[in-house]
C-alpha cells in the first residue's frame, strides 16, 4: 500500500473513533414508511427518541428503536466509564435508503395478473455527543480568531 493510501486510511480510522453509528440494512418496510419516522426523531436527544418509538404505533419503529439500541451500545463500546444521561447523546442524522424490491404476482380475474412491490430499506442512524460538539466548536472558534487576528497583523505590518 502506497503512503498516501495509508495515511488517507488512519485519518477515516481516526475519524471513525470519534463517530457513533448502526446500519441496518433490509428492513422490510418501505423507505417512505420509515422516512416518516426518521424525520420524527432527528435531533431529538437519545431518550425522548427512545420513547417515542416505544409508542409510536407504527410497524418500523420497532426496527427503529432496535437501530436506536444497537447505535447506544456501540457508542458504550467506545466509551466505557461514561453514563449516557451526562453525555447528552443527540440522533444527529440519520439516513433512509432504499434497498432491492421483491416482486410478486396477484392473480386477478379473468386471467389477469398484477404487480406487487414490496419494498425494504437501508437504515442508518448517527448519534453525536452534545458536549464533545460544544468543544470541537469552541476549539473551531478559537482557531478562526487567532488566524483572524495574525491576518490583521501581517496586514498591518505591510503597511
Amino acid at each position: 500500500m502506497g503512503s498516501r493510501k495509508r495515511i488517507r486510511a488512519e485519518q477515516r480510522k481516526e475519524q471513525m473513533k470519534n463517530q457513533y453509528f448502526a446500519v441496518l440494512k433490509g428492513c422490510p418496510t418501505s423507505p417512505r414508511k420509515v422516512r416518516l419516522l426518521a424525520d420524527e426523531i432527528r435531533g431529538k436527544e437519545v431518550n425522548q427518541a427512545l420513547d417515542f418509538l416505544r409508542f409510536s404505533p407504527r410497524a418500523a419503529s420497532t426496527y427503529l428503536e432496535k437501530l436506536l439500541l444497537s447505535a447506544i451500545a456501540n457508542w458504550q463500546n467506545k466509551n466505557e466509564g461514561v453514563r449516557i444521561e451526562e453525555s447528552h447523546l443527540i440522533v444527529s442524522e440519520i439516513r433512509v435508503d432504499k434497498a432491492r424490491t421483491l416482486k410478486r404476482i396477484r392473480p386477478e380475474a379473468m386471467g389477469r395478473a398484477h404487480l406487487i412491490r414490496k419494498r425494504s430499506s437501508h437504515v442508518t442512524i448517527f448519534l453525536e455527543n452534545l458536549n464533545e460538539a460544544r468543544q470541537v466548536e469552541q476549539q473551531v472558534a478559537e482557531e478562526t480568531e487567532e488566524s483572524e487576528q495574525n491576518i490583521n497583523e501581517t496586514q498591518n505590518n505591510q503597511e
